[in-house]
């Protein structure tokens, strides 16, 4: 089971990641659109109005999928902002028994978070709703991976309190240091 969830959590990442290049190439299409423009106007006197069309609202879409689908990733490997200041104050039992505490709460409201993004995504494809750019994208395309972002965060949350409570040696329960 370990490796399964190990498997999960790096295609999560990796898929985040592949966002985060196709934010890339298609902001420099766009860039290259306009620098091309650019030189055509200056050449023949007016620019042709090179564009990639909807390029702003795909890459916000892309930022989005990226930004969900990473969260698993880098909860488990600890790269997820702690407060620690009252942690390390406090007693090793309640600090265990508080960083377990704060893993189900998180996975409580990711579940329900991947729960309304599904219902979200099922009525989008049930009434055909589109983005309203140039290009019109059915909308529950951009909106499923927020839904499996925050299924997959939930199930790390769950997963980090469980290998805690097991162990006591989760990177995404770290404690902080303390006197025990």
């Amino acid at each position: 089971m370990r490796k399964v969830l190990d498997t999960l959590y790096m295609l999560s990442g990796g898929a985040a990641a592949l966002f985060l290049v196709a934010i890339f190439a298609i902001v420099l299409a766009q860039v290259f659109a306009n620098s091309l423009d650019w030189v055509v106007g200056r050449v023949a006197g007016h620019p042709v109005g090179l564009v990639v069309p909807s390029y702003a609202e795909i890459a916000g879409f892309f930022l989005a999928a990226s930004s969900f689908l990473g969260l698993p990733y880098a909860l488990r490997h600890g790269s997820h902002i702690r407060v620690t200041l009252v942690l390390m104050h406090l007693p090793l039992g309640v600090r265990k028994a508080f960083a377990v505490g704060v893993c189900l709460a998180g996975s409580a409201v990711s579940f329900y978070l991947a729960w309304y993004a599904l219902e979200l995504v099922r009525e989008s494809h049930e009434f055909g709703d589109l983005s309203p750019g140039l290009v019109a994208i059915p909308l529950w395309i951009p909106q499923l991976p927020i839904a499996v972002g925050a299924f997959v965060l939930a199930v790390a949350l769950i997963d980090s309190a469980v290998r805690f409570i097991q162990d006591g040696t989760d990177p995404a329960c770290d404690l902080g240091a303390g006197s025990e």
